[in-house]
């Protein structure tokens, strides 16, 4: 039986989806911001005859993520996606998401990148902290302004510099940066924070001080930081070469992450 969820159902939910926090970084974090209903934000579950939550449907504004442990019934979480116009995208672990597509009416657009996730970095592989700075809210603007110089950055930065800032001062985000020859040159920063995990992303070097080692730095020590909070850390790549540094540093493949999103008219 698939039912919507309310606040009643919050700590169930929680208590399901937390099993697995890396998996669920997304699902946590929602519903640990904004709750189980807002005029954003639904969630659904399915249960068995046992009435025992198997599977979480999320919906945050136009887009879904799902989640289960094995089979699940996949069909029925369809025909309430099918039904919302506002539909527009969906993302979730590959094992996941393949149960849905055959039910899926939108032509989308799909992308598969791994997916890590590190609980204790490997010492014997740890390097050199000495140069890397933890961002202040003040650093928000030439973060930014170094990310625009990465050629697979700078057609994809969304935030102004205020709303990065925003994010450092509150805790929502946190980053850590290489300055070199008075300037940023490396750094890496966390997203969608939540108790018990969080997303690494935006890791990055400027051309000219790349193979020094800043950009594992940056990762490493954003780890540490994590771990001393009692959270796992997450990412995710589609770049073999990368998935052997993040490995070297102590991350696990976890998993395949789908994306789907709404074709673009011509």
């Amino acid at each position: 039986m698939i039912r919507q969820l309310h606040m009643n159902d919050q700590d169930i939910c929680l208590d399901f989806v937390k099993k697995k926090p890396a998996e669920n970084l997304f699902i946590i974090g929602d519903i640990e911001a904004y709750g189980m209903e807002t005029d954003f934000q639904t969630v659904w579950g399915e249960f068995n005859r046992d009435n025992q939550l198997v599977a979480v449907l999320l919906k945050f504004h136009t887009s879904y993520v799902p989640f289960a442990e094995g089979s699940y019934d996949a069909k029925g979480f369809a025909e309430i996606i099918n039904k919302d116009s506002s539909f527009k995208g969906l993302s979730g672990l590959k094992d996941v998401t393949e149960q849905l597509e055959p039910y899926l009416k939108k032509s989308l657009l799909k992308r598969q990148m791994y997916y890590a996730k590190c609980a204790r970095t490997k010492s014997e592989n740890a390097p050199s902290l000495e140069k890397v700075q933890t961002a202040q809210p003040q650093d928000a603007a030439e973060l930014l302004m170094m990310l625009d110089q990465i050629p697979e950055f700078s057609q994809s930065i969304p935030k102004t510099a205020e709303q990065k800032q925003r994010e450092l001062a509150t805790g929502f985000s946190r980053a850590c940066f290489v300055r070199q020859d008075d300037k940023i040159v490396s750094s890496a920063s966390t997203t969608a924070e939540n108790t018990h995990s969080a997303m690494i992303v935006g890791v990055a070097t400027l051309e000219d001080y790349k193979r020094n080692g800043y950009a594992s730095a940056c990762v490493h020590h954003l780890c540490e930081q994590l771990f001393t909070e009692g959270k796992e850390a997450c990412l995710f790549y589609d770049n073999p070469s990368a998935g052997v540094i993040y490995k070297h540093i102590g991350f696990e493949d976890i998993g395949l992450w789908m994306m789907y999103n709404e074709k673009s008219e011509a």
